[in-house]
């Protein structure tokens, strides 16, 4: 654990301060920010309506403030470059700024302000669209492979939709929508513009072994294997902080573990197909007849209680768990410390949910019912529109009703003279002389994109 000393370094203040005007200040901030979450919680969950229309309109206000904010910042950062030196804006990136130029009603002086470029850039850009139309603006140089110009633009279109994703995941989705790239190619094409991200890795695979100890905590190893949809299932709980973290400049150094700081999230997923069996949201750590509950919820919506049933060493796995499970015919285990494809699975999901869906959110919802609904418009983009890399490209849905692999669909071809294989998977190729991106969103959830490929016109 740091030491207080360091702690207080995190909080930029005045180093002329004395000690004591600097724990002064220190505490003031904590105790502000303490209120400020607990009233923001209060207004809302409170049953009147109109506090609850205040809180959002309060919470709305901030997230505008922080956007506003986060510009500001990125436009000092171009600032402080001389102009020869800032990296161009992208094609597509010129036809959106001169689209809202034009929606806002911005002068040329104003926009050129806005986004950093001269006056005179902005005229050519004008000139070209209008002298040529879309086409003069978009025009991209011929690239020196095998692949057309388009291919390389839906591979950066598909990046800043979903920035967090790396090659294997782009590969997938657009395999998905008929385009079937490799990871390598994803690769190249990405770093001609910037470096290419490492793809976040994955754990395990559909039929994957899940290491787990018996249920009375054996030092042996016995490997679970999961043969069928829900064979094997795993439980844990997760924290969703509601502030940037828990904290504060007093002892015990941070805030309680709970609402309105944060809540508590319990999942049951299916280890086979990755799909999430049945989830709840709880104010603090959830007891054993609630984690019983949950599993009992999880029973009714799969239909069957799974063979094994895999946790941590959590106090709600003791007896009371132990008691249901014996009542429902389920084997409990504990996940193998150290072993990939036991709790990592469920780990790894709990980290995709906070990078995808509670990192892009500006400002955690502190209402139970508001970020349950954040959760369940992501789990409906998990389910059904985000490849498991660890599924071989396929989605949980897809898992479950047995679905072929994209990569082994009938595909696109959009290099005009590369020979058709007739052996390959999913039939003859089809030809395509141009394609565009089309992206919608979940519930118009800007992180969740559902990608799909259409003819150019």
């Amino acid at each position: 654990m740091a030491t207080a000393r360091s702690r207080l370094r995190q909080i930029p203040i005045p180093t002329q301060w004395d000690h004591w005007t600097q724990r002064g200040f220190l505490d003031a901030v904590g105790l502000a920010r303490k209120a400020l979450f607990v009233v923001r919680g209060w207004a809302a969950n409170s049953p009147v309506q109109r506090a609850q229309l205040q809180g959002a309109l309060v919470e709305a206000q901030r997230s505008l403030e922080v956007s506003r904010e986060e510009a500001r910042i990125l436009r000092l950062r171009l600032e402080a470059r001389p102009a020869q030196q800032r990296p161009h804006y992208p094609p597509e990136a010129r036809m959106a700024i001169l689209a809202l130029r034009a929606g806002t009603g911005w002068t040329m002086e104003e926009t050129a302000r806005r986004f950093q470029v001269t006056p005179m850039t902005l005229q050519n850009w004008m000139r070209r669209l209008d002298e040529t139309q879309e086409s003069g603006l978009l025009a991209m140089p011929v690239p020196v492979n095998k692949y057309p110009d388009f291919v390389e633009v839906l591979v950066k279109q598909l990046g800043r939709v979903a920035p967090l994703i790396g090659k294997k995941r782009i590969a997938d989705v657009l395999a998905r929508a008929g385009l079937h790239l490799a990871p390598t190619t994803v690769a190249r094409l990405r770093a001609r513009k910037r470096p290419e991200p490492k793809p976040p890795g994955d754990t395990g695979g559909a039929g994957g072994a899940a290491p787990a100890t018996g249920g009375d905590g054996a030092e042996t190893v016995k490997l679970v294997t999961s043969k069928r949809p829900h064979h094997v299932w795993n439980l844990d709980f997760t924290l969703l902080p509601t502030t940037p973290g828990w904290w504060v400049p007093w002892v015990p150094w941070s805030l309680l573990q709970r609402w309105p700081f944060c809540f508590w999230l319990g999942v049951v997923m299916d280890h086979y197909s990755r799909s999430v069996v049945a989830w709840k949201l709880f104010r603090k750590q959830p007891t054993a007849a609630e984690t019983c509950a949950l599993l009992s919820r999880a029973t009714v919506a799969a239909g069957t209680p799974p063979k094994h049933l895999i946790t941590d060493a959590g106090p709600q796995f003791r007896d009371e768990y132990q008691a249901w499970c014996a009542a429902v015919g389920v084997r409990p285990r504990r996940g193998a410390v150290g072993k990939s494809g036991s709790i990592a699975v469920i780990e790894r999901f709990f980290r995709s949910l906070k990078e995808e869906m509670l990192a892009r959110l500006k400002i955690t919802p502190a209402n139970a019912a508001r970020l349950g609904e954040e959760i369940s418009a992501y789990l409906t983009w998990y389910h059904d529109h985000r490849p498991h890399q660890g599924l071989g490209g396929l989605t949980p849905r897809e898992c479950l009703r047995g679905g072929v692999p994209a990569r082994k669909r009938q595909r696109r071809e959009p290099r005009a003279h590369y020979p058709l294989a007739r052996g390959s998977p999913g039939g003859l190729p089809r030809r395509a002389a141009r394609l565009e991106l089309v992206c919608d969103t979940v519930e118009g959830r800007p992180h969740l994109p559902i990608v799909k490929l259409r003819a150019a016109a």
